[in-house]
């Protein structure tokens, strides 16, 4: 399959960006590893991608924004693991996570993959990372592969 392109002002962009929280680095490399090969299908291999690693999932929509800001990705995908504490920490992480990421992908109209786990354990992050449950790093590789399969249809081309 060949790399999915977005045009902006005439400039093809045939890499992919993906950002990575260090926090819960354990379950972001299992992320990590899915989404990789997610891109690789979908026409991104290792030499189209770039990774950039974060300290933790609140500062993922910066990065991301940053990076699409650059105008040389088609996509991106966004890597967290959030695991619910004590205290409300949990809630203003992953909301901010949240509406900041959503931010960026609206604001680029570049398509970002949401693969940021909220969990109640780590038992739960373990399974979505690859485990029982799938790997939702893959999971939000291919989202944003298939969303800017769609966006093409906008751009005259036909989504595959």
């Amino acid at each position: 399959m060949v790399a999915a392109s977005a045009s902006t002002g005439g400039r093809d962009r045939r890499r992919a960006l993906i950002v990575v929280s260090r926090f819960n680095e354990g379950i972001t490399r299992k992320l990590l590893q899915g989404a990789q090969a997610a891109l690789a299908e979908g026409g991104y291999p290792a030499d189209a991608v770039d990774i950039v690693w974060v300290p933790g999932a609140f500062e993922l929509p910066l990065a991301v924004h940053r990076g699409l800001g650059t105008q040389r990705y088609a996509l991106a995908v966004a890597l967290g693991a959030v695991i619910r504490g004590e205290t409300p920490h949990f809630e203003y992480v992953a909301g901010a996570a949240s509406r900041g990421l959503t931010d960026a992908t609206t604001r680029f109209g570049i398509p970002v993959g949401f693969g940021v786990l909220t969990c109640d354990t780590l038992a739960q992050a373990l399974a979505r990372a690859g485990g029982d449950s799938g790997n939702k790093g893959e999971e939000a590789a291919r989202a944003a592969l298939e969303t800017l399969r769609a966006l093409q249809h906008f751009d005259g081309r036909a989504a595959t």
